[in-house]
């Protein structure tokens, strides 16, 4: 999940349901596994910076999905490493814990509540058909698999409809699991009444679509064969220069923009226009007749001020571990105050008797 939203209308009676007050702005919900030790710069520019833009008119939700995280195997210490660090870089790039609500999934037990509810709800047919698991499968194959994985979008499912959002920022390959999501949504509401918020996913029409360094063919992403493909917040600046200059370009030396013709030039204009918030058309100006070294030189010292800065706040946050867990718990308590009134409501609609009070 990570894209700006486009404006919505409110549906009609949204203001009934529970979790949803009157008058409120319209809410969103996102957020990024804990995967990895830093996040990169893909996500950084496809995700974070259009949170950073959404919570200035959306009633933000934004979370780490750890219990997502031992769908496969891990280990503990480095799960609640990853967690903090992720939590530590929301922050660092511009995710306002007194604007937004930030949390960890773990903490706020009803997700674990709503999502075995929304699995009772689920076909096998259904959940076969959903294509992650068959992604995540394809080597190992399913013998190796958790049932977690199995689940994994019928826990996605609860996540979303736990906070009745108007609409679930997502790439397009999570599409699918939103369409799960609505359709959950919708079989609840027929067979047990009105409860459910009927949610849209937030799809940009247009955006930048951030490349591997090493192989500008391919999404930057943490699965990438080599770590000199991927630009990490948490890299030093040492770091960040060193990758971009290594970076793969193209036969030639024209830099112009052209996917096909030119990928690696086109990422590195692609970069350069996202975090220096410039076109590319005037960067293919202002290069023109000079060599692909320049292009490097100037994108580094771009990337390095973008940054750095994002990198020494996580860092900071990092270095206390007590505070940040105390702006995790409040987040949590936030997030428990929404997600229970919906979860009393299920619980009674489906005939089980209250929740238990903390």
């Amino acid at each position: 999940m990570g894209q700006t939203p486009h404006s919505q209308e409110p549906a009609t009676g949204a203001t009934t349901l529970p979790g949803v007050g009157e008058g409120a702005r319209e809410r969103v919900l996102s957020g990024m596994q804990p995967s990895a030790d830093s996040l990169h710069l893909g996500n950084y520019i496809g995700a974070l910076k259009n949170w950073v833009r959404t919570q200035e008119e959306y009633d933000a939700y934004f979370f780490i999905p750890d219990m997502h995280g031992i769908t496969v195997a891990h280990e503990p210490t480095d799960l609640r490493e990853r967690t903090h660090r992720t939590a530590a870089q929301y922050i660092a790039g511009g995710i306002d814990v007194g604007r937004s609500t930030l949390f960890v999934q773990s903490q706020v037990p009803e997700h674990a509540q709503l999502s075995w509810i929304m699995t009772c709800l689920t076909g096998m047919g259904e959940a076969s058909r959903m294509t992650q698991f068959k992604d995540k499968t394809r080597r190992s194959g399913t013998d190796a698999a958790g049932v977690g994985l199995f689940a994994y979008p019928m826990l996605m499912a609860a996540d979303i409809l736990l906070y009745q959002p108007h609409g679930v920022p997502v790439g397009d390959d999570q599409k699918q699991h939103v369409e799960l999501a609505r359709n959950l949504a919708q079989r609840f509401n027929h067979r047990f009444g009105e409860t459910f918020r009927v949610p849209e996913p937030f799809i940009p029409e247009s955006g930048a679509r951030i490349y591997d360094l090493q192989n500008p063919t391919a999404k930057m992403s943490k699965s990438a064969e080599s770590p000199n493909g991927l630009l990490n917040l948490l890299d030093t600046d040492k770091q960040m220069a060193k990758k971009i200059r290594s970076a793969v370009t193209d036969d030639g030396t024209e830099i112009r923009f052209d996917r096909e013709e030119k990928p690696g030039v086109s990422n590195l204009l692609a970069i350069y226009s996202a975090v220096g918030e410039r076109s590319i058309d005037d960067l293919v100006e202002e290069f023109q007749g000079r060599m692909y070294g320049h292009l490097k030189v100037e994108l580094a010292d771009v990337v390095v001020a973008a940054l750095g800065p994002v990198r020494d706040r996580a860092l900071e946050l990092l270095d206390d571990r007590a505070e940040l867990d105390a702006l995790l718990a409040r987040g949590a308590a936030k997030a428990r105050e929404t997600a229970r009134p919906v979860v009393a409501e299920v619980y009674e609609k489906i005939g089980f008797l209250p929740p238990a009070q903390d």
